[in-house]
């Protein structure tokens, strides 16, 4: 155990993307990691680097998240450990691309459950031991697509809106009680994301320049370090999740149904 341990943050999706700095953030702090991923190949080498590099405790837990039993199952292998959870962060989460009547309805319902039924699992069971010692945060990590419909990603975007609404809702009815709730809300950012969701060469990702993960998951650690509520990576999406409120609902459901076709 490093000497200089903050404590222990437990990171869902952290084998890439925006968990991946994420944990490599919170390990360079010296927190120790819970690294959830199921890529487990991936753990590993990331265990080895970040144990060599800062000289912090890795836990690898190996789970497919689309599985109703893999909170509890988390939770409980941390307990049997010992191990207490300082902070929480709901990163792992993915969409698809298409018309809804199109798409995998299989595909969807494991997207609902790893973006949405895992996410509110794991912080039931965490926060109720965070507000019990009266201390803890948490990161809950949601999308610019909460502020407004998405058509040809419409499960997608609904998930991420349900993130954002719970988070705001579950950080006021803690105040005062030391644990607190941020919800990071990244525009389109650099990662394997896009490609998965067919989403790469759509007129609003096609040739247009994205903030790197490293840089939105600085942004979201500084934010949940001052506890903030929620945080928006980049003034042009901070000034358009304002924006739109402004804007008739079915305008800029069209706006972004245009922005997320096929050029």
């Amino acid at each position: 155990m490093n000497i200089k341990c903050q404590g222990t943050a437990l990171i869902t999706g952290s084998a890439s993307g925006i968990g991946y700095q994420l944990a490599r953030i919170f390990a360079a702090e010296n927190y120790n990691l819970v690294l959830v991923d199921r890529d487990g190949i991936k753990l590993l080498d990331i265990a080895a680097d970040f144990q060599k590099e800062f000289g912090i405790s890795v836990i690898n837990i190996i789970k497919d998240l689309s599985i109703p039993t893999s909170p509890q199952e988390i939770f409980t292998e941390l307990q049997q450990a010992g191990v207490k959870v300082d902070i929480l962060v709901n990163n792992a989460g993915f969409g698809n691309h298409g018309l809804f009547h199109e798409t995998d309805l299989n595909n969807e319902l494991e997207m609902l459950q790893v973006n949405l039924v895992c996410l509110t699992h794991l912080t039931k069971l965490f926060l109720r031991e965070m507000v019990k010692e009266g201390n803890g945060k948490i990161l809950n990590v949601s999308s610019t697509a909460a502020f407004q419909p998405g058509p040809l990603m419409a499960v997608y975007f609904a998930t991420k809106a349900y993130v954002l609404s719970f988070s705001e809702a579950i950080a006021n009815e803690l105040e005062g009680t030391g644990v607190t709730v941020t919800v990071l809300c990244p525009g389109s950012t650099t990662s394997a994301f896009h490609e998965r969701t067919g989403m790469a060469y759509s007129k609003l990702l096609k040739d247009k320049k994205m903030m790197d993960a490293e840089t939105v998951a600085q942004i979201g650690y500084d934010a949940l370090m001052r506890k903030k509520t929620i945080v928006i990576p980049g003034f042009i999406n901070k000034l358009m999740s304002k924006c739109i409120r402004f804007i008739p609902r079915k305008i800029v459901t069209k706006i972004v149904r245009n922005m997320q076709e096929d050029k």
